[in-house]
């Protein structure tokens, strides 16, 4: 009987998942003007790829969660439904200033969530998707 119990514990130990974004992809119709948008508000490089009917452009992750922008059949922007918190470092003041001299609008300044958890702000990119930053500071 002592079999059964310590089986359930480790199924429940087996269910915890402790990341729940394993991947992200922001959808864009225009997709160089996306990839240049965040290319310039996080001054990155974004590495693309091309396969048929789609194309990614990658944010640059070593390590944590990754994702892209991507284009192509169903791949829709739009300002409905699950909002994203992109990771926006130490001071999301630094990313959020460059949003509209890349073409997004800022829809909420940066604001206070609590000591803990920090601030966020909330903007809507080139291509019409409504996106969060997050940041400690």
């Amino acid at each position: 009987m002592g079999g059964t119990s310590q089986k359930k514990k480790k199924e429940r130990q087996e269910e915890t998942v402790k990341d729940f974004i394993s991947w992200f992809e922001i959808p864009a119709i225009n997709f160089q003007q996306a990839v240049d948008f965040y290319n310039r508000i996080f001054k990155i490089d974004m590495e693309t790829q091309f396969d048929g009917n789609y194309a990614m452009a990658f944010f640059p992750a070593e390590q944590g969660i990754g994702g892209a922008i991507v284009t192509g059949p169903n791949s829709i922007p739009g300002i409905i439904g699950p909002l994203l918190y992109l990771n926006a470092g130490k001071d999301l003041n630094r990313i959020l200033n460059r949003v509209e001299a890349a073409g997004g609008r800022i829809v909420m300044t940066k604001t206070l969530i609590n000591p803990e958890s920090g601030y966020f702000a909330i903007f809507i990119d080139s291509e019409g998707n409504k996106l969060a930053l997050h940041s400690k500071e």
